[in-house]
């Protein structure tokens, strides 16, 4: 139906809270992966609003086309979250490397975000955390699917 895409729905419901805790769970498997001095701050917590969002946006709007649409929709919200929550935490880095003047000029601070992500992305390498992302990011799909069929 034509204006249904921006109304919540169940399946919106269940597919962000299911990325939002798939987030969760992969900033825990995230930290012993880090430097021990790192700072984590409010990273858990942005990771489950990013999940979230990108539950109710990407996945939540993608379910209700059969399960193996949903498995693949459930993929493309993961990789959403992963891209934001990438794109964000570097974000936060440069912004507090910027603070303690290690950047002669804003462009040079807007390219220092590309690399902190790809030095971020290397340190991401691990069986674990990929495997809770690939399996999280399905068995949300199959659930949003799930709600999708019961609630509509």
């Amino acid at each position: 139906m034509a204006g249904t895409k921006h109304m919540p729905t169940a399946a919106k419901l269940v597919c962000a809270f299911g990325l939002g805790i798939v987030g969760w769970v992969a900033s825990e498997q995230v930290v012993p992966l880090m430097p021990p001095e790192t700072n984590f701050g409010y990273f858990n917590i942005v990771n489950l609003v990013l999940g979230m969002v990108c539950g109710w946006v990407v996945l939540g709007t993608r379910v209700g086309g059969g399960y193996y649409e949903s498995v693949m929709a459930g993929l493309t919200g993961v990789s959403a979250l992963v891209f934001w929550a990438m794109f964000f935490q570097s974000l936060n880095e440069m912004l507090r490397q910027a603070f303690e003047r290690h950047y002669d000029g804003p462009v040079e601070a807007i390219i220092a975000i590309f690399s902190i992500a790809i030095d971020f992305g290397w340190m991401l390498i691990d069986f674990n955390l990929i495997s809770v992302l690939v399996i999280g990011g399905m068995i949300v799909g199959i659930f949003g699917e799930w709600a999708s069929r019961r609630w509509t």
